[in-house]
């Protein structure tokens, strides 16, 4: 017979993976500072770096094996500052707030679809019907489309009063197709750890030549040719189920 010592759940929590979601929290809320000072870049480059340990807390976890209930839950919330709530925010103070009262109910719109579209995705998470494709577009994917576009109009010294009705379309776009049902590929069958075609490696290092020549616009026509490649996929399957 097992004594209650032995029975009861381990305590603690993984500390690895735990610091690099940490870290992404810690930068969603610097980059909302910075967008209450008006330094609108500074704060988009947060969100990437927001971004990139995002992508690695789980990576880690998997591979030292530390995945755990708590740090799931913990990655969930972190994302919905980092890719809901911060980038409504930098938006919303950039542009949207010229528009009153319809400005700040469009950033809350997108960061209730963000909230939405990571409730639908932890529903899912044992779902292994379809792991190739996302079911709408990723937060993460459309948090970069909201940053770069803000960077991008600040690095080019653009009003963003004057770009309000093109900059409220974008954030309303933007946050409907985290919720919709259209198909965006997940990249999850690649294997990093395998080999590759030397042109592969080629098209890597022009695409960090391009991203270190002008960011914020590489960075949007990467995250909206992204955008674009669910619709076109979308219309595609379409067009094919009625052949």
């Amino acid at each position: 017979m097992k004594s209650k010592e032995n029975s009861q759940k381990p305590r603690g929590i993984f500390l690895l993976p735990n610091l690099f979601t940490t870290a992404a929290l810690f930068a969603a809320f610097y980059s909302i500072v910075a967008a209450m000072k008006g330094a609108f870049d500074v704060a988009a480059i947060a969100i990437f770096i927001a971004m990139v340990a995002d992508s690695l807390d789980g990576r880690i976890a998997r591979l030292t094996k530390t995945q755990s209930d708590f740090g799931a839950e913990y990655d969930s919330l972190s994302d919905m500052v980092a890719f809901g709530v911060a980038p409504a925010l930098i938006v919303y103070k950039w542009s949207l707030h010229s528009l009153g009262k319809t400005g700040w109910l469009i950033a809350f719109i997108y960061t209730a679809t963000t909230a939405l579209r990571l409730a639908r995705f932890n529903t899912k998470l044992g779902d292994t019907t379809n792991k190739r494709y996302f079911q709408g577009i990723p937060s993460p994917a459309a948090a970069a489309v909201i940053a770069s576009l803000v960077w991008m109009g600040y690095d080019n010294m653009v009003d963003g009063e004057v770009v309000r009705i093109f900059i409220a379309l974008m954030t309303l776009i933007t946050g409907g197709l985290m919720v919709s049902s259209i198909p965006y590929h997940s990249f999850k069958e690649i294997d990093l750890k395998g080999r590759v075609p030397f042109m592969v490696g080629a098209i890597v290092v022009l695409i960090y030549v391009a991203i270190s020549i002008d960011p914020p616009l590489i960075i949007f026509l990467i995250s909206f040719g992204y955008v674009l490649s669910g619709i076109v996929l979308a219309l595609w399957n379409l067009y094919q189920a009625r052949r």
